[in-house]
């Protein structure tokens, strides 16, 4: 059967980011739509730019591309988007799968949900940058986030990389009608993902704030959609088959 997949980016990544991962699905006979979420495109500004105007521009998206029936895909801090959006496109949506991505509780930013020494770096870049983002240090992305890549393919995308508005990770969204929801779930976990350590960790925080998902694993690290887009590809379809 063939699927309508949306899938979301996390933070600091836009829509081509998926490339990789959309060129399997569709080979596969899915159709695939990578919207880049405000504030996050090439020539975007930035400045001012919050968790709600995220929201929104998904929302948007969907509504304007007038897309039914669709599976829902959110990766990292892209799970913030997929819970304020989810409401408001339930109509619309046939599965909702998280990808090693955060499923915020009630009144948490993602800050909030982070180790406190990320939140310490957040903010002093943010406070550092002149326009209130925060870029991803180099050597955290090399070590943590896509450390099963050669440092050579680190480095280029890495170049591709956007400032993220720290409105997007401090904003604390309302998660009861999210909460209210009776659709499908599905989260997906990275079996090499370092991202979050120690008892930060995905596994034992996030699948667990969703009503009977289905949880699966996808090798590679927290940015597998580069490392290892084959086998990413193959669990979204998974979370669909069940």
């Amino acid at each position: 059967m063939s699927e309508t997949f949306v899938l979301v980016t996390g933070a600091w990544h836009g829509g081509w980011a998926w490339r990789p991962v959309a060129n399997e699905l569709r080979a596969a006979g899915h159709q695939v739509h990578t919207p880049t979420l405000a504030g996050l495109g090439a020539d975007d500004d930035p400045r001012g730019v919050t968790l709600t105007d995220c929201v929104n521009s998904l929302v948007e998206y969907v509504e304007r591309a007038g897309l039914n029936d669709i599976t829902l895909v959110g990766h990292s801090w892209g799970g913030y988007v997929l819970t304020g959006a989810a409401p408001r496109l339930a109509a619309r949506i046939r599965r909702l799968v998280f990808w090693s991505a955060f499923v915020p509780q009630d009144g948490e930013s993602l800050i909030d949900a982070c180790p406190p020494h990320y939140g310490e770096m957040f903010h002093a870049l943010a406070a550092a940058s002149g326009n209130d983002t925060v870029t991803l240090p180099l050597e955290v992305w090399q070590q943590a986030f896509m450390q099963d890549a050669g440092e050579e393919t680190q480095r280029t995308v890495h170049s591709l990389l956007v400032p993220q508005p720290l409105g997007t990770f401090t904003e604390k969204p309302d998660t009861t009608a999210f909460t209210a929801l009776d659709i499908p779930t599905a989260y997906i976990l990275s079996t090499a993902d370092l991202s979050l350590p120690g008892e930060w960790a995905w596994a034992g925080r996030f699948p667990q704030r969703l009503k009977n998902p289905l949880v699966l694993e996808a090798p590679g690290s927290h940015e597998g959609c580069f490392t290892r887009p084959a086998e990413l590809a193959d669990a979204f379809i998974r979370a669909c088959a069940a």
